[in-house]
């Protein structure tokens, strides 16, 4: 018996659309508060979710930038806080991407090709610019 597989991407993309909501709200909250948990939270449960679902259809580029954001969220987790507006900028970045790859996904049924720099920017940051790697680097 085949699978559907226009049913699971509709739910996958019906899911997904409202995880992108919250990970979008989460986003603005961590603009005012950078320290706000509850929002820190929201974001890397809302990313590994859509990694999981995206893998399990085998959606590779969304399930690498997803991965990105979630190891991104990771940092900030164990930091406590989005660090300054750079790190602000690559997690506004990714929900972008995801928000972009999403679309594509609904309107052609085809999952867009991997996004390498991207997933790069999601990935960098502030974090890998500090002010102490800086001193060293120079």
């Amino acid at each position: 018996m085949a699978l559907d597989m226009a049913k699971y991407r509709k739910l996958f993309l019906e899911e997904a659309a409202e995880q992108l909501a919250e990970i979008s709200g989460a986003l603005l909250t961590l603009e005012k508060d950078p320290e706000a948990v509850a929002s820190i939270d929201v974001i890397f449960r809302m990313a590994h979710s859509i990694k999981s679902m995206a893998a399990s259809l085998e959606y590779e580029s969304i399930t690498e930038l997803a991965h990105a954001l979630e190891d991104r969220m990771e940092g900030v987790r164990s930091c406590g806080r989005v660090s300054d507006g750079v790190e602000m900028a690559a997690l506004f970045r990714g929900l972008e991407g995801l928000e972009t790859m999403l679309a594509a996904v609904g309107e052609t049924g085809q999952v867009p090709a991997f996004q390498p720099e991207l997933v790069a920017a999601v990935r960098s940051g502030s974090r890998s610019t500090s002010p102490i790697k800086k001193k060293l680097l120079s």
